[in-house]
């Protein structure tokens, strides 16, 4: 499956941005998808995840409560709702699909990336 996110953008601290990632190619509501961000000179990191079928999410603790994860399978796109963001959550954030139907935090679980949009927060 090939993934492209979108939604980036430069926001400041408490603000919202929600990003969005399509896909294409072999069926996507077969697969679990996820979110992971990197920033620079640190390792890339989880942020949340989701079933296939919407049933079941799970986030990091520095996002719980913040973010909300949510896929629609008719339109192939997975989102992140951020809300009350923080300078910390600067990085660029990919979206990946799962291997599983189900979600995981372990990046190995993912065998597809998409490119990555940049989140800016300012204080």
């Amino acid at each position: 499956v090939q993934l492209q996110a979108s939604g980036g953008g430069l926001v400041q601290a408490g603000g919202s941005l929600r990003l969005s990632c399509a896909a294409s190619g072999r069926i996507f509501s077969n697969n679990g998808m996820g979110w992971f961000r990197q920033s620079p000179g640190k390792e890339r990191e989880f942020v949340a995840g989701i079933s296939w079928n919407g049933g079941s999410t799970v986030y990091a603790e520095s996002v719980e409560g913040r973010f909300t994860i949510s896929r629609d399978n008719a339109k192939s796109t997975t989102y992140l709702q951020m809300n009350s963001l923080k300078p910390e959550d600067t990085a660029a954030y990919y979206c990946a699909a799962s291997i599983r139907p189900y979600t995981s935090r372990r990046s190995t679980d993912f065998n597809s990336w998409g490119q990555g949009t940049q989140v800016t927060v300012s204080s």
